[in-house]
């Protein structure tokens, strides 16, 4: 039960302009939920003494079969000082922490991360937190922050600065009564912003978050699991407000108030159709559309038009990533910071992405064009989200759900039964859409496809469908890799691999994480504790790394026996992880030519949109790159990324990892 008392001597020890807050319960549970699915809880007991209330914590949650935990122990003077804070376990099914923080009397900071020990003057406003969970320690910093007079900033320990404001009120119907809750927005612990509400007397009542896979995460106080659709919904709407309002100069600058003939001079042209480049071109844009290209000698430039030289540098198709998750308005501006113009959105919260979508689509978001592909799950150990279909005429029902609203595609994902998967196929097909997916528990690639499945995505599903040396490596060429290959061509079946994730989930935490991410020291400081955690055990990095090292080489024997193959990240680094994934496919045997196409023709033909994009074609849309360098030679060039145009619209991409809180003072690009 939640209890609400406060002793003299703590109430003594307060601000006055903070006593009329509550004291902590004694204990308290809070529901955790991922894809607005309940995953588990997060629970705390309190111990109280004159000097020190310290919060013991157990954080646990099931993510798609997997377990994540983690415990924590928070120590706060009674007037809200903190004392210490240790944290140990698993952020994400991927990830782990083992963190210590003591602050000493003297003024000092004792601070472990991992096996690294230091100490440091403590900042005179400061407080320890480690990243988005436990939320108990989110709710003890937003009382710390209230104590001491809503300061603009804080400094966070072991590293880090958080940015908190109170951003108004939501009014919900809760027990058929009205009941309002205080919003505050917290920037600065995980990427971008972040919603919690309390109630009136302050205890916590929901956080809206972004665990260490990048997903959304949504924890509730016990009491209040019924909110959960509506501050989901309410979340969607304040976050895009939120970034409008921050977008505010950047926006201003993107805008032309005029729309004259915008013209890309002295650049080589990559032409992804025909497999060549056209040096010393020009490409003429009006319209949102691509007027003309071609050599300079062959193609006037207008002269009203808006001039962009590009001698020296190379000028691609704008970038898609086949494999996204949007889950947050900072990915908008990440993505178009590294060339990517068009994503398709693999599995989202159905309100979330239509909002997010309208947003940039109406002018009132940056971002890249969302193409939706809507998940479609049933009921499993490895459940995600709450679109569930468990019989076909549930499967019917959601597939119908999803056209109405615009989405392109149906993503199956793991605990879809046979039948169901026949049923959402047979339907999606009917309304004119694809099917993509994983291949479902009980099921094979090779079944998955026969029951019309057009489209797989991760490349571990062609795998269980191979030989393996001894070494763990796939086996390419025997009668087994064969027949697969066939079969994937007869059907003519998309695969969107995603290299990247599955080498960034088994790298070796020990090595440096700038061989796979050179900018990594621009990352925001929350992403940048995120990722350097992220992999595993040295030695079970060992043991994986033929597995791994042999899937690029299965991309181009996919390539190489004519099956179509699409790039896509599943997340990773913001934005610049589809950079990775064409480097590995180039890794394993692809040329640069056919790495870029991939990313752009490749894809739009994956989703039968190579009529009008994917290409630097007349009359396509007017979506392109600008790279220092020559990628078609060295493919690492595709992350110089100079200028970035979307549907006629330039975009500096300085500005937009300024939007996106990434830092421009260290790290190559």
């Amino acid at each position: 039960m939640r209890q609400f008392y406060l002793p003299l001597a703590a109430s003594l020890a307060l601000p006055l302009a903070v006593r009329a807050q509550t004291a902590p319960a004694d204990t308290d549970t809070f529901l955790l939920h991922k894809f607005a699915q309940r995953i588990c809880k997060e629970t705390y007991r309190l111990t109280r003494t004159p000097q020190a209330y310290t919060y013991d914590v157990a954080f646990r949650f099931v993510d798609r079969g997997s377990p994540v935990a983690l415990t924590a122990q928070i120590a706060t003077t009674p007037a809200g000082e903190p004392l210490r804070l240790a944290v140990k376990g698993q952020t994400s099914r991927f990830s782990s922490i083992n963190d210590t923080v003591r602050l000493g009397a003297d003024g000092q900071a004792r601070i472990r991360v991992d096996e690294v020990v230091r100490t440091e003057s403590r900042p005179a406003l400061s407080f320890p937190v480690a990243g988005y969970a436990p939320g108990i320690g989110q709710w003890l910093l937003l009382r710390y922050w209230q104590q001491h007079g809503r300061p603009a900033s804080l400094a966070l320990l072991p590293g880090g600065t958080v940015r908190i404001r109170e951003d108004g009120a939501d009014t919900l119907q809760f027990q058929n009564r009205p009941l309002r809750l205080r919003r505050y927005v917290l920037k600065g612990l995980v990427w971008g912003n972040e919603l919690l509400w309390t109630d009136q007397q302050g205890n916590l009542v929901g956080l809206i978050t972004i665990d260490a896979e990048g997903d959304k995460l949504e924890l509730l106080a016990q009491p209040y699991a019924a909110l959960l659709p509506a501050l989901v919904a309410r979340a969607a709407r304040h976050g895009m407000r939120l970034f409008r309002a921050e977008m505010g100069a950047v926006a201003a600058a993107q805008k032309v108030t005029s729309a004259p003939p915008l013209a890309i001079v002295g650049g080589t042209v990559v032409d992804v159709v025909r497999g060549r480049r056209i040096p010393d071109a020009v490409v003429l844009l009006e319209g949102g559309k691509i007027t003309k290209v071609g050599p300079a000698a062959s193609v006037a430039v207008p002269k009203q038009a808006r001039v962009i030289q590009a001698q020296g540098k190379t000028v691609l198709p704008g970038l898609w990533d086949m494999h996204a998750h949007f889950q947050q308005a900072e990915w908008g501006p990440a993505y178009l910071a590294a060339g990517v113009t068009t994503v398709r959105d693999c599995g989202n919260e159905f309100a979330y992405i239509n909002t997010v979508q309208r947003a940039i689509d109406g002018g009132q978001g940056v971002g890249p064009r969302i193409l939706k592909a809507g998940l479609i799950d049933g009921t499993g150990e490895r459940t995600l989200g709450i679109e569930l279909a468990n019989t076909p005429a549930e499967a019917v029902r959601l597939v119908q759900r999803y056209k109405a609203h615009g989405f392109a595609q149906i993503k199956l994902y793991s605990s879809v039964k046979p039948a169901v998967v026949r049923a959402v196929c047979t339907e999606a097909h009917r309304l004119g859409l694809t099917v993509t997916g994983h291949i479902p528990d009980g099921m094979t690639l090779l079944q998955g496809v026969a029951a019309g499945m057009d489209q797989v995505n991760h490349l571990n599903y062609v795998v269980r469908l191979l030989r393996r040396n001894a070494d763990g490596s796939v086996i390419l060429t025997d009668t087994t890799a064969a027949r697969v290959f066939a079969f994937l061509k007869a059907h003519r079946t998309v695969i969107d691999p995603t290299v990247g994730v599955f080498e960034l989930a088994y790298r070796s935490t020990k090595d440096d994480i700038m061989a796979i991410e050179p900018g990594y020291l621009r990352l925001p400081q929350a992403l940048q504790a995120l990722y350097v955690n992220m992999g595993t055990e040295p030695a079970e990095a060992a043991k994986m790394a033929p597995y791994i090292a042999s899937y690029p080489r299965l991309v181009q024997a996919l390539h190489a026996h004519g099956i179509a193959v699409v790039a896509g990240t599943d997340m990773g680094f913001p934005g610049t992880t589809l950079a990775r994934e064409l480097e590995l496919y180039v890794q394993g045997g692809l040329t640069p030519m056919q790495a870029l196409q991939t990313a752009t023709i490749a894809a739009a033909r994956a989703l039968n949109l190579d009529a009008r994009a994917g290409s630097l074609d007349v009359g396509k849309q007017a979506d392109l790159v600008i790279i220092d360098g020559d990628p078609l030679a060295t493919i690492r060039d595709i992350r110089q990324v100079r200028l970035v145009v979307k549907a006629g619209q330039v975009y500096e991409p300085a500005q937009l990892r300024r939007l996106a809180d990434y830092s421009e003072l260290a790290g190559p690009r």
